[in-house]
């Protein structure tokens, strides 16, 4: 057994206000191995990392990297320890070329000039030895996101990070680009560097992982060799209950409700988004769009609900033209919308649960009368609600911007439920959201498509797309390139090399699942 090169004991982090997020929490990570850490939302992983990178300061325990104490007051303490960590969301000049923004704040130099040579072989040599092929040259807002997630990992390896902090790492990776990261890693551990990954995609945890540390309620509840745990048993140590992602496909469906015909979308800029979509979704079944994030899926819900002009082509729902309607006419018809961004698109922040929960309704009898708000109304619906769909809140009254990633995502899936839909409209369902609010969102949408609900989805998962969708389509620089009916064959690997535009389909390949 080799001595742990990090070591984290009795890590207690308290927040202003009483919240604790970490409660006596304990983390060993060996040397060369790919450590994994998952829990489910709230469960104190960001809160353990921000301290194992000097974001945080521990309120008790203590921290020690290779046998020696630590005491951090900010990353530049972490980095110089050895430490690196790579954000979900990326921290990149998108004007800068890739070597500018590896070296960026350490440039090496000439005498008093910026060494550009030593700079761009540096990078080169660093991309080779670690497998993680980019050019050094191109400007980053021009590479693709698994590229840019490469970037920010050379910035931590040029630093000489020994120690590497991947906060999920995969979530918006098409599958081959996932494999690719995975080759990285290998890479990395095989040349002597650690891995502690987090991750909520449990799959991916049990094949790039050594060991795993469970964490439920700010408390270390279990470390295992992944050898020796699956998926089942795993989930059942974040959740502490028996959990089941499975769902049943639709056993019919009804008549044609949306229409999408030759649509093209356009940006500001004059920018083709989008062009000659066509496609339909019945009542009773969920339609999967599938494709890494900019290839024009969000851009279609946006136009189906009224958030984006249309530049071409047509709309329509249930027989009527969607140019003729108002967003608020839309959902009149029977419109829902579970959009991308609870926080920016989803909720008023500094609003109550309660008002959340009514926000789309203002024109209800039971939440306005005669132009006031019945507030009694609206409290007594969030009380039903919260209730329904098993909100974790203290009451409707509490700001919704006080609750976790996962209760949030639920106070927008009530709203948008609360009553039976025509159309639902679903981009990024459980994007940060843990398994079991995982478990009852995929629930909630599939029960509003056995009630008849014509649901489009849009997921960067695909796991959750094949275990969802009746039928998919595949999304590729704007276009339509693939479109499959749902079977236990069709595999997240097919979908991804029309995703990367290696493979793509005929028409007539397609029009047997185009209905």
């Amino acid at each position: 057994m080799t001595d742990p090169i990090l070591k984290a004991t009795g890590i207690t982090r308290i927040y202003p206000g009483g919240t604790v997020a970490n409660d006596g929490v304990n983390l060993t990570v060996r040397p060369g191995e790919v450590h994994a850490v998952v829990g489910e939302n709230g469960a104190g992983k960001s809160t353990l990392m921000k301290v194992l990178f000097g974001l945080e300061k521990p309120d008790a325990g203590s921290l020690t990297v290779n046998g020696q104490k630590v005491d951090f007051t900010g990353p530049k303490d972490a980095i110089e320890a050895g430490i690196g960590m790579v954000f979900q969301h990326f921290s990149l000049v998108p004007s800068f070329s890739v070597y500018e923004n590896v070296v960026l704040g350490s440039e090496p130099a000439k005498g008093i000039s910026f060494d550009r040579a030593k700079a761009i072989a540096t990078v080169r040599e660093l991309s080779q030895k670690f497998r993680l092929t980019v050019d050094p040259l191109p400007a980053v807002r021009r590479l693709p996101v698994g590229q840019q997630q490469r970037v920010e990992i050379l910035k931590a390896l040029y630093r000489d990070a020994q120690i590497l902090i991947l906060d999920e790492p995969t979530a918006v990776l098409a599958p081959q680009e996932v494999e690719e990261l995975f080759t990285a890693i290998r890479a990395l551990t095989a040349q002597g560097r650690t891995v502690i990954f987090i991750a909520h995609k449990l799959p991916e945890v049990l094949e790039i992982s050594d060991r795993i540390t469970v964490m439920r309620g700010g408390k270390t509840v279990g470390e295992v060799e992944t050898k020796d745990v699956d998926e089942s048993s795993l989930a059942a140590m974040m959740v502490g209950r028996e959990v089941s992602l499975r769902v049943d496909r639709a056993a019919t469906t009804g008549e044609r409700a949306l229409e999408v015909k030759n649509l093209r979308l356009v940006a500001g800029n004059g920018v083709t988004l989008a062009d000659d979509l066509t496609l339909n979704v019945h009542h009773g079944e969920i339609l999967g769009l599938v494709g890494v994030e900019g290839n024009g899926q969000a851009e279609l819900l946006e136009a189906i609900a009224g958030l984006r002009p249309v530049a071409g082509g047509s709309l329509t729902l249930q027989g009527t033209p969607l140019d003729e309607l108002t967003v608020l006419e839309r959902r009149d018809r029977g419109l829902a919308s579970i959009p991308e961004d609870r926080i920016a698109q989803g909720l008023a922040t500094g609003a109550s649960v309660a008002e959340n929960l009514a926000a789309t309704r203002l024109d209800d009898p039971r939440f306005v009368r005669r132009g006031i708000l019945n507030l009694k109304g609206i409290r007594d619906n969030a009380v039903a609600l919260i209730d329904r769909f098993s909100i974790r809140v203290g009451g409707p009254d509490v700001d919704v911007g006080t609750l976790s990633g996962g209760n949030m995502q639920k106070v927008v899936v009530a709203r948008e439920l609360s009553e039976q839909p025509q159309i639902l409209l679903v981009n990024q369902p459980t994007r940060g959201v843990d398994l079991g609010a995982t478990q009852f969102i995929w629930k909630s949408i599939t029960d509003a498509r056995d009630g008849g609900a014509a649901v489009l989805l849009s997921s960067a998962d695909l796991q959750e797309l094949l275990a969802l969708s009746d039928r998919l389509v595949v999304f590729y620089r704007g276009r339509i390139v693939a479109a499959f009916v749902n079977h236990a064959e069709l595999t997240s690997e097919t979908l991804g090399a029309y995703m990367l535009g290696i493979e793509t389909q005929t028409p007539e390949a397609m029009a047997g699942a185009m209905r």
